[in-house]
């Protein structure tokens, strides 16, 4: 690559670089522990027990979480989503959700409307990419269950207004879901105040914990209508063939990935080490991002305006070029690592009508950029827009 700088900035997907003390916390679990969590009584696998154990009361705290079994780890934010989705829903549910979800909403809904007669009403967003919620409130019927919302769009990075959501569905007894895929890690969270009755999410992004993490926070009671989705063995009441009903057991079914939940804690830590700092960085660079591009001629750029109204997910399209075909030159001649195509997102890339195009190409920004690095992105994305124009 001629000695370029790799410039990473597919944070949305996942987070790269993660901190020194998520690989130094995983390497250590593994080199010198390396035993199973709620399995034995042995030192090394007390040792395992005790790290899972902090890094679930981390995660509890982070998300202002009075009880840390209410924190249940899940293979992946998709996995959460999964077992919020299908263990609450049953035939005859009615569902409100929105055009922003990704596909790790989408699919199931769409599953369960096929094979179980759940009925879902889909709200449409403006051209920034937010969800009114008097829409909301319009869509709710006498028989909807679930609200299930994204907190931040991965396609626009347009913030939508939980609290003000999660109180019109609480007015009609709904249950809200959120999907905080792409803000927990980046926005401040506090489940108590926002009112969410269950949140999922993934440990490998903002978290900057390692892939193959996720988590599912379940408001009290809520472990009274959440069906399990997996059934196995916990290392607590091992003599009786049925599923313990406490949490967090209920949901955490098979051997835990301790290397992974180690990492995970260890990414919490450093976040709570930053305080609020991190969050001005991806407000101050994403303004620049966004001042950057919108003065190229020939780029559009999708979402809010304002670094305060969204997080660090800038997408684009450039006139005259597929998505895929600028995500290649961007990364074959300059080092810039970007996502483009649809990202799992449909009907958003419906809304902001860029199906017909191939989707857009997308920016995500991590803890770990510099304004070098997106000044570098920005230059690149001119040179291939100037080449466009002249051809």
């Amino acid at each position: 690559m001629g000695g370029l700088k790799r410039i990473y900035l597919d944070n949305a997907a996942t987070s790269w670089p993660k901190p020194d003390s998520v690989y130094d916390a995983v390497s250590r679990y593994l080199r010198e522990c390396g035993a199973p969590a709620g399995r034995s009584v042995y030192a090394e696998a007390h040792q395992a027990n005790q790290a899972v154990t902090a890094a679930r009361a981390s995660l509890a705290k982070f998300l202002g979480a009075d009880d840390p079994r209410r924190v249940i780890f899940t293979l992946n934010g998709t996995d959460a989503l999964n077992l919020a989705i299908h263990g609450l829903l049953d035939e005859g549910d009615h569902v409100v959700t929105t055009v922003v979800e990704h596909n790790s909403v989408l699919r199931p809904l769409r599953q369960l409307e096929t094979c179980r007669g759940v009925k879902v009403d889909r709200v449409a967003c403006n051209v920034r990419g937010y969800v009114d919620p008097l829409a909301i409130r319009r869509a709710i019927r006498p028989k909807t269950k679930l609200v299930a919302v994204t907190h931040a769009s991965n396609v626009t990075g347009t913030i939508q207004n939980i609290s003000e959501i999660t109180a019109i569905a609480h007015e009609r007894e709904a249950v809200v879901l959120v999907d905080a895929a792409q803000t927990l890690g980046y926005l401040p969270i506090h489940v108590g105040e926002l009112g969410i009755d269950l949140l999922a999410a993934p440990g490998h992004k903002g978290l900057l914990g390692p892939l193959g993490t996720g988590l599912l926070y379940l408001r009290a009671g809520m472990e009274r209508r959440i069906r399990t989705l997996r059934e196995g063995g916990t290392g607590t009441q091992s003599d009786d063939d049925r599923q313990p009903q406490m949490l967090p057991y209920k949901y955490e079914a098979g051997s835990l990935n301790v290397p992974g939940i180690v990492g995970l804690g260890a990414g919490i830590d450093f976040l709570r080490m930053q305080g609020n700092r991190l969050r001005e960085h991806h407000q101050q660079l994403t303004d620049r991002l966004i001042a950057g591009l919108i003065d190229i001629g020939g780029v559009r750029v999708f979402g809010p305006a304002e670094a305060s109204e969204r997080v660090g997910v800038v997408s684009i399209a450039i006139e005259g070029y597929d998505p895929q075909e600028v995500a290649a030159t961007l990364d074959g001649a300059h080092r810039v690592q970007v996502r483009a195509g649809f990202h799992c997102a449909p009907l958003m890339h419906a809304a902001l009508g860029t199906l017909d195009l191939g989707g857009a190409v997308r920016f995500s920004i991590g803890v770990f950029n510099t304004e070098a690095d997106i000044d570098a992105a920005i230059a690149a994305v001119a040179e291939v827009a100037a080449e466009s124009a002249a051809t």
